[in-house]
Parts: structure tokens; C-alpha cells; sequence
């Protein structure tokens, strides 16, 4: 089985202090990576936070969680990241991502296109990033993106590329995933317009479906993937009583999406962690027991720091 990895993440907007304070804390604690998450609205650009992060610390990865591959040219993020990924001494973990935010590609006009188009233009960016990140001029001609004989600089201090990360919770984002990334994210699906989660798509069978398809479609290359969750079930909760919590989010659930789930499923939920510091660490060994997962993002790093120290690499 793979070791432990934990990501430590941070708010909206955190002051220099706070944000280096932080990394340096999850860099203490045993986290693996700082990760951030990518929006036009409601928090500062991930690149430069995590520059910012990257210097703070020495060993600490940095990465996006994730980066809407439709908000920017892949050949200009390719710059961005093999910089980023060249001035921390080869720390960079690149998180992509189709977009499921509508109104970040209203408020300046960037079409939000149906979710095929929107996969296949991020299958695309995957294709030019690499192209970028390889030695040599680079020549591409797609639906949406066409190269020509571009020698992308600087190029990435990890060779071939940086580990990409790629996450979803339908069978074609994830089967892309499957075939071109080195860590796959486990998350729920969405829908509606603004988008909501999918109430069954938190459970565990739901996760077991999906590590099936991502098998199929990875073939002899699925010993090499990292598996990752994160709590999209709600914050993380510490508490003695975790099925009075789990009822009360199983409630909430209800009432949101008419759908009806036991408090069994949701504890057993690969995205909810509920419950004491013991059962935590029980539950984050199940999952990687179970089903293999071995990453997982934390939204609480105070509070699950003694779960980080005790399972971190092992």
C-alpha cells in the first residue's frame, strides 16, 4: 500500500503571517503538500499564494486543487507552473479541472460550455502542457488549442512533468483521469444550476464504483495511481458522539436533495469525517485498507494534526 499523504489547505484570504505560519506548521506536522483551490471569485490566485508558500517552507509540496483549465491558454499555465515548479526545487503538484463554477465564466465572459465540450478542452490542455513541459519545440493542432513549433521555457524541474492531478465523480472525467494522471481525486458528482452534490454519490458504494471504472480504463498502470478524497460530505466534525452528527447531516441531506441517507452510510463515507481523533485515524486506514485511498486533503489542520503525526508516510 502507499504511505499516508495529508494536504493542508487555507481560507479565502489569509495574511502573509497567517498563510506562512501555516505552511510551516503543515510542513512540522508531517503534511505532504499545501494545496489550493482555483476561483476568479472569492480568494486570492493560487499560483502566487503558493509561491509564497513554497519559500516559506523546505520540504512542503505545493499544489492546485484544482486549476479551470478552461479560465486560461495551457501553453501560458505551462509557463506559470514549470516557473513555479523550477523556483521550488521540484515541489509542484498540478491539480486540473474542467470548471463546474457558472458564474466565474460569466463575470467575464468566457462561454460555460456543456460538460463533454469542457472535458475534451481540458483533455487538450493536458495534451499542450506536456507538450510544453518536454524538451523541444512542440507542435499541436486540436479542437480548441493549435501549437506550433513552440519550445515552451522554462521547463519543469521534475522530469518528465510534475505529478498531475485530476479528480471527478463521473466515469468520463475520471476515465481521462485514469489515463493521464499520476493522482485521481474521488468526488462526488454534481448537479443543478448552482451545482449540488449528489447525495449518493458520497457514499462508499459510489466510491467503489468509481475505483472500478478508473481500473478499467488504467489498465497496468493503476498500481502507479494515488488515490484522493476530500470531506465534500461537510467539515470535518471531531466529537464522541458521531452518529448523533451523522444524523444531523443525513438530515440536512434530506432536506436539501430529498435524498435519504442512513447514518451508517454516512460515516462509512469516504468524503465525511465525523467522529474522535481515534476515529479518524481508524477510519483514514480503513479507506486506504478498503479501497486503497491513500491522500487525503484536510480542511482542519489544527484539529487533525495528531491524526497527520501519527499516520504521515507510513
Amino acid at each position: 500500500m502507499r504511505p499516508f499523504r495529508f494536504l493542508a489547505t487555507v481560507g479565502q484570504y489569509p495574511g502573509l503571517a497567517e498563510l506562512t505560519s501555516l505552511a510551516r506548521k503543515a510542513e512540522a506536522v508531517g503534511c505532504s503538500t499545501f494545496v489550493l483551490p482555483d476561483h476568479l471569485i472569492g480568494q486570492y490566485a493560487a499560483i502566487p499564494v503558493l509561491a509564497v508558500v513554497a519559500a516559506a517552507s523546505e520540504r512542503l509540496r505545493v499544489g492546485t486543487f484544482v486549476l479551470n483549465a478552461c479560465l486560461r491558454h495551457p501553453a501560458v499555465l505551462a509557463q506559470d507552473l514549470a516557473t513555479l515548479d523550477v523556483l521550488s526545487g521540484g515541489r509542484l503538484e498540478i491539480g486540473l479541472g474542467a470548471g463546474w463554477n457558472k458564474p466565474e465564466h460569466d463575470a467575464i465572459g468566457i462561454p460555460f460550455e456543456p460538460a463533454g465540450i469542457r472535458v475534451r478542452r481540458l483533455a487538450e490542455a493536458i495534451t499542450v502542457l506536456k507538450g510544453c513541459f518536454a524538451e523541444g519545440p512542440f507542435s499541436f493542432s486540436g479542437e480548441h488549442y493549435t501549437i506550433t513549433g513552440h519550445d515552451a521555457a522554462p521547463k519543469p524541474a521534475q522530469r518528465p512533468h510534475p505529478p498531475i492531478f485530476l479528480g471527478g465523480g463521473g466515469k468520463r472525467l475520471l476515465t481521462l483521469a485514469a489515463r493521464q494522471a499520476q493522482i485521481i481525486g474521488l468526488a462526488p458528482r454534481l448537479d443543478g444550476d448552482p451545482p449540488r452534490v449528489q447525495a449518493r454519490s458520497l457514499t462508499a458504494a459510489a466510491a467503489e464504483e468509481k475505483i472500478t471504472w478508473i481500473r478499467e480504463a488504467a489498465g497496468d498502470r493503476f498500481a502507479e495511481l494515488e488515490l484522493n478524497t476530500y470531506p465534500t460530505g461537510g467539515p470535518t466534525v471531531i466529537t464522541a458522539n458521531p452518529r448523533a452528527e451523522a444524523r444531523r447531516r443525513a438530515d440536512r441531506i434530506r432536506a436539501q436533495t430529498g435524498v435519504e441517507l442512513s447514518v451508517e452510510e454516512i460515516l462509512d463515507s469516504p468524503h465525511v469525517f465525523i467522529g474522535s481523533i481515534k476515529d479518524l485515524t481508524r477510519k483514514f486506514a480503513d479507506l486506504r485498507e478498503r479501497f486503497g485511498i491513500s491522500s487525503f486533503l484536510i480542511d482542519d489542520l489544527d484539529t487533525l494534526a495528531p491524526v497527520v503525526e501519527e499516520l504521515a508516510g507510513r
